[in-house]
């Protein structure tokens, strides 16, 4: 299972890049048809602090990691960093 975590204050930029990465997720499932995501929204400054020094514009964390911070991704670049984490994935469960 890969985690996701779509970080910002404000409810409409975590939707717009939750369906981004919903979008590419089902990309991706012919390929990966086993990948999983666990979609998390963080909404509380502190907790978005972890990972980003901005609050309102949107921040992508894949597995813990700062992907994209400050602006919407586009879909083939979700893709790519799902793929990227799904591959380890599927090592880490084989």
């Amino acid at each position: 299972m890969v985690k996701v975590k779509v970080c910002s204050i404000q409810y409409p930029e975590r939707y717009v890049v939750r369906r981004i990465v919903q979008a590419a997720h089902a990309e991706l499932q012919s390929e990966f048809p086993d990948l999983e995501l666990e979609i998390t929204d963080l909404s509380d400054p502190a907790q978005i602090g972890r990972y980003a020094f901005v609050l309102v514009l949107p921040t992508l964390v894949i597995e813990e990691q700062a992907v994209c911070s400050g602006r919407f991704p586009a879909k083939d670049e979700v893709r790519a960093w799902l793929h990227q984490a799904a591959l380890i994935d599927a090592q880490n469960r084989a």
